[in-house]
């Protein structure tokens, strides 16, 4: 059944994947954003142009909707609005969340839709699980909440520090931090193997008031994501294992990516989704995964390095710094 879909966002990281997706099953694809993307919609979306920050919604009047999905909210306040806004203007409106709502550590070892929310260590998250709740605590909006773990198509997966810096590191045979001993599992999937599923849920009854994760089945550890990064530029990975905690203490804004999320494993369980949007097969292979985040990345090297940051100084101080602990 062809539907009327506005993307909120639809050119990022995920929602363009989706919005292609969406136009290869026969839907009316409409796309609002600040039109700042570089990105090549396909042929059909239409576009309106609007700033989350402003009145981005006057411009659709009464417009109806049979879904709205929603890529561009991370606030309570944010999501008052919206409420209220699309409430009698969509039958359905689709929230994408995190998967670093999930409390962590985990007390089970794979992560279902049942797993506690709560995040004591990120804000980010405690903002996700509280835009969460204001739906879950209104029946006037049908509502699908999706929760994506880390998912990569232009954006490189790096465990500490600026994805770009750690490649250059690499190239030239640098450390690269990982935390503890870099063993810990990790959940990378790719935006297009999330979307297959995602827009199946669209339009789709069984899924109207309820929550689902979209991942890959299979994690890897940081190790084995670092060395695939390297692998694609020709290059080795070296890795300099640091206690998170001493992590931390060097820098304060890590402790909301490391202990709120990258730290811990993070394995899911995705049946529910599966018997809702049914079958898919997202890669397992790390090469396949990383295929075009190393594509990209590629193209943005080919710029002048920019100047030693920082956080590239702070990280050799670091890894200096755990080294004269070595017997």
């Amino acid at each position: 059944m062809a539907l009327s879909v506005l993307y909120i966002g639809g050119t990022g990281q995920i929602s363009l994947p989706c919005v292609e997706a969406s136009l290869a099953a026969g839907h009316d694809v409409t796309i609002l954003n600040r039109n700042r993307s570089a990105a090549a919609l396909p042929k059909g979306v239409k576009t309106l142009v609007g700033d989350m920050n402003d009145n981005p919604y006057g411009q659709l009047g009464g417009t109806h909707f049979d879904v709205v999905a929603q890529f561009r909210l991370y606030t309570p306040d944010q999501m008052k609005r919206d409420i209220s806004t699309f409430t009698g203007k969509t039958g359905q409106y689709v929230f994408i969340s995190s998967a670093s709502v999930y409390e962590k550590p985990v007390r089970d070892y794979m992560m279902t839709e049942r797993t506690k929310l709560e995040n004591k260590y990120w804000q980010y998250s405690r903002d996700k699980i509280a835009c969460e709740l204001l739906l879950r605590d209104q029946d006037k909006l049908a509502y699908t909440i999706v929760r994506p773990s880390h998912t990569v198509r232009t954006h490189m997966p790096i465990q500490i520090g600026d994805p770009g810096a750690a490649i250059r590191r690499m190239i030239a045979g640098k450390a690269v931090i990982v935390a503890g001993d870099g063993s810990s599992l990790w959940t990378l999937t790719r935006s297009v193997d999330v979307a297959t599923p995602l827009v199946r849920l669209l339009g789709n009854s069984a899924a109207l008031n309820d929550d689902f994760h979209i991942t890959t089945d299979r994690p890897f550890t940081w190790r084995q994501i670092h060395e695939a990064i390297a692998r694609g530029f020709g290059a080795a990975a070296v890795h300099a294992p640091v206690p998170t905690a001493n992590l931390v203490r060097f820098n304060k804004e890590w402790e909301g990516p490391l202990l709120g999320d990258k730290t811990w494993s993070a394995l899911y369980d995705n049946a529910k989704v599966k018997r809702v949007a049914g079958a898919f097969e997202a890669s397992q292979d790390i090469d396949e995964i990383l295929r075009d985040s190393i594509m990209h990345a590629k193209q943005r090297l080919k710029s002048p390095a920019p100047p030693e940051s920082d956080e590239d100084r702070l990280i050799d101080k670091i890894i200096a710094a755990q080294d004269s602990l070595a017997p």
